[in-house]
């Protein structure tokens, strides 16, 4: 079974709302267990360019935030339908979604 490991940086306050959404479509399952991840505290930076619609700041101001880096491996074939429940679930305009392949030792 071929898994990938996704990272997303979400405002704290919004990471168990997003969290709840993967596992309640049953992807944070490992065996006998749910809500399998992690979660990091990290202070995000940006600064929103013209065009930009920010969720958090204002035009051309670097932002600080307090976000979670959340972390959970997935079934590669879960991929599709994991990321269109991020994206929908994710408040900023440009989410960083970071999948990386891993590789299986059973």
């Amino acid at each position: 079974m071929k898994h990938v490991k996704i990272e997303i940086f979400i405002p704290r306050e919004d990471s168990r709302k997003l969290i709840d959404k993967i596992n309640e479509a049953g992807y944070l399952k490992e065996e006998n267990y749910d809500y399998c991840y992690a979660e990091t505290y990290v202070l995000g930076h940006f600064r929103p360019i013209e065009g930009a619609n920010p969720y958090i700041g204002s035009l051309n101001k670097i932002e600080e935030v307090q976000e979670s880096k959340l972390e959970f491996r997935i079934r590669r074939e879960d991929l599709e339908e994991t990321m269109r429940i991020i994206k929908e679930n994710h408040p900023y305009e440009v989410p960083v979604i970071n999948v990386i392949e891993l590789i299986d030792l059973d």
